[in-house]
């Protein structure tokens, strides 16, 4: 549990100074019936917190889960700019947020961070987001097929949040990239993909992105999060 305390502390105060994205995220498995108490703490210390070109959640994980993990913390921010200010949070209220952050939480999981090649903003309805690891042979390739697939599928991912970025540190199972698309449920993924597949622009993405390993793919349900990603 110190481990989470000191990565925090240092992610939330001298990460800050890092035009890519970047992020970082602790997955840990919360104790029942805290859920609550985690999103008080969060409101507390992050209320009145000015963000900038980033930002912070926390994640509920669902369908996919491993090892017991429950939730994710999540940092993103763009390289070289703060994103938020050096004394943003009193050292008073910060500790208060780790205390409290320490009896919520059973267990801590991976930790892992890296870029954020690109990021498409879509419709804050869309609250649960399906993600997939990755395994990608020629990048280039990979990233030049993302590129074009967004604007020849420009009709079929309207609203969604479409991420795509790399893990270089820490790498889960692995895994050497992430793309994350988000819908209002797990039927609206499903008619997502039911979609895709009938579509000649998604077979060209799949054909021209290469060699692809898939290495797991997760639900996320937002929980928490206060951000500013509009300058």
């Amino acid at each position: 549990m110190k481990k989470l305390l000191l990565l925090l502390a240092i992610f939330t105060t001298t990460l800050l100074s890092a035009q890519t994205g970047g992020y970082w995220v602790q997955e840990f498995k919360a104790n029942p019936h805290t859920e609550n108490g985690i999103s008080d703490a969060f409101d507390k210390v992050y209320k009145d917190v000015k963000m900038n070109m980033g930002g912070v959640a926390i994640e509920k994980i669902s369908t996919g889960s491993q090892n017991g993990m429950t939730h994710r913390f999540v940092i993103f921010y763009t390289l070289g700019v703060e994103f938020m200010g050096k004394n943003a949070i009193n050292g008073d209220k910060w500790e208060s947020f780790l205390l409290k952050m320490e009896n919520f939480i059973a267990v801590l999981g991976p930790s892992y961070s890296g870029r954020i090649i690109n990021w498409q903003l879509g419709d804050t309805t869309n609250t649960v987001s399906h993600i997939w690891d990755l395994k990608v042979k020629d990048p280039i390739k990979f990233k030049a097929a993302h590129e074009i697939g967004l604007k020849e599928l420009k009709d079929e991912f309207a609203g969604r949040f479409i991420g795509f970025g790399t893990y270089d540190i820490g790498r889960p199972d692995g895994a050497t990239y992430w793309i994350k698309i988000s819908g209002k449920d797990g039927e609206d993924h499903l008619k997502l993909y039911d979609k895709l597949e009938k579509s000649a622009g998604f077979a060209k993405y799949l054909q021209n992105r290469g060699e692809v390993i898939d290495v797991k793919d997760f639900e996320l349900q937002d929980f928490k999060s206060k951000s500013n990603l509009n300058k």
